[in-house]
């Protein structure tokens, strides 16, 4: 196992497996909470990506990247990532459902390798842990998706405690540089 050292009070991902990334956050409860902000478009669209779910295993969802509702104004999109500026569609499927401990689905990668993101919690009295899985992945599409998701967890952290956000074009430059070091 290739474990990364923590950075402030997030840990950087753990590749467990040569085409799998996880990582684990502890996060302001309860579990009912944080399994909405996985399962609703609406909430899940202030971290990650909005879209349509059908909470059910096999399931149609969709994810709608607009990582500009992220950010701030001053953190621009980098020039590597402009294609995606006005916002991307990743269409999947769910997998496991099982409110509101499990949650696991499909994601189309750019190359059109089909991954999967599986989320776990686990309750610690007033606060949950979660366990994000991301697997079958190509090494390249780990060098993307690793910082992308440290990143995103960071902002699923600051929603849930309701403190500010680091701008996130600026923190995923920073964390991919620093992932490309570590991969």
């Amino acid at each position: 196992m290739n474990a990364f050292a923590a950075v402030s009070n997030n840990e950087y991902g753990t590749v467990s497996e040569v085409d799998t990334v996880r990582f684990q956050r502890v996060l302001p409860g309860p579990i009912e909470r944080v399994w909405e902000y996985l399962t609703d478009p609406e909430m899940r669209a202030t971290w990650l990506a909005g879209g349509p779910i059908e909470l059910r295993s096999g399931g149609k969802m969709e994810l709608h990247f607009r990582h500009a509702d992220l950010t701030t104004p001053s953190d621009p999109c980098p020039p590597k990532y402009k294609n995606m500026e006005g916002g991307v569609k990743l269409a999947g499927r769910v997998v496991r459902c099982e409110p509101p401990r499990l949650f696991s689905h499909t994601w189309s990668g750019e190359s059109g390798q089909e991954s999967e993101v599986t989320f776990e919690l686990t309750p610690r009295g007033k606060e949950v842990l979660l366990t994000l899985t991301h697997r079958r992945l190509s090494r390249e599409a780990m060098r993307s998706v690793a910082p992308g998701w440290h990143t995103h967890l960071g902002v699923l952290e600051a929603r849930l405690a309701d403190t500010a956000m680091l701008p996130f074009w600026a923190t995923y430059t920073k964390l991919a540089d620093e992932y490309e070091k570590r991969l």
